[in-house]
């Protein structure tokens, strides 16, 4: 199976949408078609596309209402298929929540180019996670705000922000470089200790024993370890 991604194509001109599919499998990708706007969301659900190429007139349901539809459960990337070129079909469908359009007629190596650039786009800059649970643990990146044990527990913006870079990559030991270039814009100059003392003070806050701890490790010579399993409701 191809690891380039996965594309819905919604286009009830069977033509086109032969030609479409044909030529995105050569260039390694997988492609599941529907013709019809009310068979969108089955498809959705059931095949998780990485993006979705929808044509504007459809049977059942029409393109911008589908668009509303997937902007409703995912921000994948959507690109428009439409026949008209005027300034009214880019802004409706922009509004709805597309991300891009292609004018028919299609060109092969120009709707290439536009897939390629936004599943780029969407791995360059993915989506952010605004919370992060971990047993009985809950951080909330737009609140900053921690609760432990139905608790909230006070955190400067510093020591949050330190704690939410190591609980996103939960369960992989972080080099203290990559700690500094993402919290300081720098690389480690190898004096600076002010995060080894701010993983003591989140120790001493979540009772985390410096002698064995089990939340928060030092891999000596490595960097710094966020245990996922060590929060509760195992």
């Amino acid at each position: 199976m191809s690891n380039l991604g996965h594309i819905l194509l919604v286009e009830d001109d069977m033509t086109l949408a032969d030609w479409v599919c044909e030529y995105l499998r050569d260039q390694d990708y997988v492609v599941t078609h529907v013709e019809r706007g009310d068979k969108v969301m089955t498809a959705f659900e059931t095949c998780s596309p990485d993006l979705v190429l929808l044509d504007v007139m459809l049977p059942g349901i029409n393109g911008i209402e589908v668009c509303h539809l997937i902007r409703e459960k995912s921000a994948l990337p959507i690109i428009m298929l439409t026949a008209r070129a005027d300034e009214f079909d880019e802004v409706i469908g922009l509004e709805a929540g597309a991300n891009d359009y292609v004018i028919k007629p299609v060109r092969p190596r120009a709707l290439l180019a536009r897939i390629n650039n936004a599943l780029s786009q969407r791995i360059a800059q993915p989506q952010e996670t605004k919370q992060l649970i971990f047993g009985d643990l809950c951080l909330d990146q737009e609140s900053n705000r921690v609760v432990y044990q139905d608790k909230e527990i006070e955190l400067s913006t510093n020591l949050f922000a330190f704690m939410w870079f190591l609980a996103s990559q939960a369960g992989e030991v972080v080099d203290r470089d990559s700690v500094f270039k993402a919290l300081k814009g720098r690389e480690y100059d190898g004096l600076d200790r002010r995060f080894d003392v701010m993983l003591s003070t989140l120790r001493k806050l979540f009772n985390d024993d410096p002698q064995n701890p089990k939340k928060f490790k030092t891999v000596w010579g490595k960097g710094y370890l966020f245990v996922a399993d060590a929060w509760g409701k195992s």
